[in-house]
């Protein structure tokens, strides 16, 4: 695929050039409480607007349900973006409408505009090629070159990501260039031993991915909601615990696989419980107590890995010589419950590893813990797009890339 790099040296002085970013940050009252991926798309727009383009950044925001929702306006994002470019950012009230067109056509070379959310036309995710079709026809109307940065949407067959740049020619941004070039170190010629924290609430999401990672991987360690189908596999009592029992077959042959093919199969042996979820709201006190894994009450729910399982975890990852984590150990928005995710990631900033965060809640959970992005390898802004490059798929996104 043709980068960035090749497209500045080709000139793009004067030229509208459409940057398919994602700013799908977390909003909480409006405010945003993460701009790591605003951050992210900053290398490509600044190296386009410095060097003369006229920059149309698109997003989506949410699961909108293909109309305008004032909950999901990408407003606050663009604010946020011009605040980190230092200048002002045009903002259209619509994706393809007079207010984008008036928004493109009044920019000079040098500057930047954001348009509304994608996702407020159903033709942005739809499922017809040629309703999709006709919103990219619209959208290459804004545009004279689409250069592809939204690593995070990749993994999507919509208009802007995939049929977009079948209409323009077409470059990858420093992001996805960047993304590529770290996932093919986890798939490609790895540094061993290789080590995979795996956590997040369902192992229906893993399960695709923890058969490919069962022929590539050393060791996996297990945490999170998904721990307790593991444990329950085991013939564990987990109480109220996250639990989902129609996969507890599929994770019983994983296992088994497991031990047959020599990957190293890590479950949590303490954790922390509690009897209902804590209040995430107004971080009130939850208590929790720490019971052995094989020990959790009827009438308790398992929230985070406890105190002898965040050292194991921490020994499992100190001689590793590739790491890829993603999904948090328990409820790490919660003071009580943040301990477990906070282990793996020191464990990870401590090693001699090359280390990889695999986007998502995983990302959120860097930043929200207070940890410096800098001590590790890669922090991935694409948790969903991560994991299904990982499972071996090929992503709408990447491949429209190709020539």
């Amino acid at each position: 695929m043709k980068t960035i790099d090749e497209l500045l040296a080709e000139g793009v002085d004067g030229k509208r050039v459409f940057v398919r970013a994602d700013l799908n940050v977390p909003l909480a009252d409006g405010l945003i409480t993460d701009d790591g991926r605003i951050r992210a798309v900053l290398p490509t727009v600044k190296a386009l607007a410095e060097a003369g383009a006229k920059v149309v950044v698109a997003s989506h925001l949410g699961r909108p349900k293909g109309a305008p929702d004032p909950a999901f306006s990408l407003l606050q994002p663009a604010e946020r973006l011009g605040e980190l470019l230092g200048a002002p950012v045009a903002f259209a009230q619509d994706t393809v409408g007079p207010a984008a067109h008036d928004a493109v056509n009044g920019l000079q070379p040098g500057q930047v505009a954001v348009i509304e959310n994608l996702r407020f036309n159903p033709g942005e995710t739809s499922k017809d090629d040629t309703e999709r079709g006709e919103f990219a026809d619209q959208l290459a109307a804004l545009a004279d070159v689409y250069v592809g940065d939204g690593f995070g949407a990749v993994h999507r067959k919509h208009a802007s990501v995939y049929d977009l740049p079948a209409r323009l020619p077409h470059y990858a941004g420093y992001l996805i260039a960047t993304e590529v070039n770290v996932l093919k170190k986890l798939t490609e010629d790895v540094k061993r031993p290789y080590v995979v924290a795996l956590g997040g609430a369902k192992v229906s999401d893993k399960l695709a991915v923890i058969d490919q990672l069962l022929g590539k991987a050393d060791r996996l360690l297990i945490g999170g909601g998904m721990a307790y189908t593991f444990l329950k596999a085991k013939g564990y009592e987990v109480g109220i615990s996250l639990l989902q029992e129609d996969q507890v077959p599929a994770v019983k042959e994983y296992m088994d696989r497991a031990e047959k093919n020599g990957v190293e199969l890590v479950l949590p042996v303490d954790v922390l419980v509690a009897p209902e979820f804590p209040d995430l709201k107004t971080k009130a006190p939850a208590n929790p107590t720490t019971v052995a894994a094989d020990a959790i009450p009827a009438d308790q729910e398992g929230l985070d890995i406890g105190p002898e399982t965040r050292k194991l975890y921490a020994s499992k990852l100190a001689d590793a010589a590739t790491v890829f984590w993603n999904g948090p150990m328990g409820v790490f928005e919660h003071p009580d419950y943040a301990e477990g995710t906070k282990a793996v990631a020191q464990a990870l900033v401590d090693s001699q590893a090359f280390t990889v965060v695999g986007g998502g809640d995983s990302a959120a959970a860097v930043r929200i813990l207070g940890f410096d992005e800098k001590a590790f390898g890669h922090i991935s802004t694409g948790g969903g797009a991560s994991l299904e490059y990982l499972e071996g798929k090929t992503l709408p996104g990447l491949a429209a890339l190709e020539d």
